[in-house]
């Protein structure tokens, strides 16, 4: 059998996630903080990029009406390589009707590399600028001048170390060195023996310092476990009677069970002074640090809105707060340089403009998604959550004709403003609960329904999860007690014995 080496001619299909797309399947997903840090690093590396809304106020008179106009006329205007206008949709009953013509580039890669950069450049050079804003706030405080923060716990016990006298030098030391190692909650998080080592000194001196730093205020801080926390307060409220101490020192776990009757018989007092007891110990922080707490909140920013006018509901994208890209005209000049600035320069101006395409492609993505969540859960946004129905991703997904993964990749980390509240785009698909007259019942409507239930029921017999489950059958939906147990929890529900009111 000879060998010999022969061409062959093979014609096939594949896949090819070419970088452009691999970078609008990363947008897709990202949260709009993440987007915004995103855009931010973008504008840091590429130069041809810019802001369009950061525009130097000195550069602007305030009060000219005709620099006000020409921007507004501007601001506008459709960027050329392909930026759109934001995306309206009416709803009117299943019917959506679009308001606004979304101007797509529909161009090839080829044709991306013919682009005339230089026409385009020097058009956008000879516009106008964008409008800008001063306000006459000369009788007003400076930024700097509002700008504070909360006290930490750390500066709030140095602040009490350094009023008060009778520590030496190798007190305060050690004084800082235990305040230096609190939790946020107000605990010591090292022993003695740690401190002592660290320090440099024996344990019977830390032991008599951090005595002294556990008078500091909030009541009850730098210690060592929940006991000793609990003791420190009852001593700084005058209650550290012999029932309370008990209760503190034994029966912590029968108090959380509301085992009172046991407390009563281990400890030999009656009844009544153990459920007065228990309400001073009650009453107590078990974390007493939490209001010196630096952790800044996080504000929930809906990517999209849906807004209701008379009987008519519109779609509308938030653009506030996302950076709005355009390609800087200063490169125009740049162009001419020289055949590597030239190529260096388009290279740029390609990756600003698939960019700027891809997160367009984005907001568009989350509008159309968000109207297909709108036709199948009309009834929620019209009464509430007690009227959402069951939806799965595949449902999205055969109504805009995309693929189940990208509907998973928008609703992930978005939220929407409706008429009911903000929420979570993925708050809308439920599984089903069959009730016995036919008709399936969202997941997020028996939640709803097990919470009422509980908000109604007498503190002092609160309900089995079992009682749920006949309360729920009356009201034709079958649902096995397991699984009330599993929605219990998730909406952070304790069980009856510990929601029993004896007092």
């Amino acid at each position: 059998m000879s060998m010999e080496i022969k061409q062959h001619l093979k014609l096939s299909q594949q896949l090819v996630m070419t970088p452009q797309l691999q970078q609008a399947i990363k947008l897709l997903q990202l949260s709009r903080v993440e987007l915004v840090d995103m855009v931010r690093d973008e504008l840091l590396e590429n130069p041809v990029l810019e802001d369009s809304v950061e525009v130097s106020a000195e550069q602007q008179k305030p009060g000219n009406t005709d620099d006000l106009v020409a921007g507004a006329v501007r601001e506008a205007e459709t960027e050329r390589i392909g930026e759109t206008e934001t995306p309206v949709t009416q709803v009117s009953g299943d019917k959506i009707d679009s308001t606004s013509e979304v101007k797509a580039d529909s161009r090839s890669d080829e044709a991306v590399a013919d682009f005339d950069w230089d026409t385009y450049l020097e058009n956008q050079s000879n516009a106008a600028p964008m409008p800008s804003f001063r306000s006459n706030s000369e009788e007003m405080p400076s930024i700097e001048a509002t700008l504070t923060r909360g006290t930490s716990l750390f500066d709030h016990i140095e602040w009490q170390l350094k009023l008060t006298r009778g520590f030496s030098k190798d007190e305060e030391g050690v004084a800082l060195l235990i305040i230096g190692n609190l939790t946020p909650d107000g605990y010591l998080d090292l022993s003695v023996e740690e401190l002592a080592e660290e320090a440099g000194v024996d344990v019977p001196f830390v032991e008599q310092v951090l005595k002294r730093v556990q008078e500091f205020d909030p009541p009850g801080v730098a210690a060592r476990d929940l006991q000793e926390c609990l003791l420190i307060q009852a001593r700084h409220v005058g209650a550290d009677d012999d029932l309370v101490i008990g209760i503190i020192s034994k029966h912590l776990h029968n108090l959380e069970k509301r085992n009172y009757a046991g407390i009563a018989k281990d400890l030999n007092q009656p009844l009544e002074e153990v459920y007065e007891a228990t309400k001073v110990v009650l009453a107590f922080d078990p974390k007493p640090g939490r209001a010196y707490t630096d952790e800044e909140s996080n504000y929930i920013t809906p990517d999209v809105h849906i807004q209701k006018v008379g009987d008519k509901y519109f779609v509308v994208a938030n653009d506030d707060g996302l950076p709005k890209l355009k390609i800087s005209d200063f490169y125009r000049i740049a162009l001419s340089k020289g055949p590597k600035a030239r190529e260096y320069i388009q290279e740029r101006l390609r990756s600003a403009q698939w960019l700027i395409r891809s997160i367009q492609q984005r907001q568009r993505t989350i509008v159309r998604v968000t109207e297909s969540i709108l036709r199948f859960q009309r009834e929620f946004f019209e009464k509430g959550s007690a009227y959402l129905k069951p939806l799965i991703l595949r449902d999205v997904a055969d109504d805009i004709g995309m693929h189940e993964s990208t509907v998973s990749r928008v609703t992930t980390n978005k939220y929407v403003h409706t008429p009911q509240g903000i929420f979570e785009l993925k708050y809308f698909f439920n599984s089903g609960i069959t009730r016995s007259d036919g008709d399936d019942l969202a997941s997020e409507a028996v939640k709803l329904k097990i919470k009422q239930i509980v908000a109604n029921e007498d503190p002092k017999h609160p309900h089995s999860d079992q009682k749920i489950v006949e309360l729920l059958l009356e009201q034709n939906i079958e649902i096995a007690r397991r699984t009330v147990a599993k929605y219990r929890e998730q909406l952070r529900i304790q069980p009856s014995s510990k929601r029993k009111q004896v007092f």
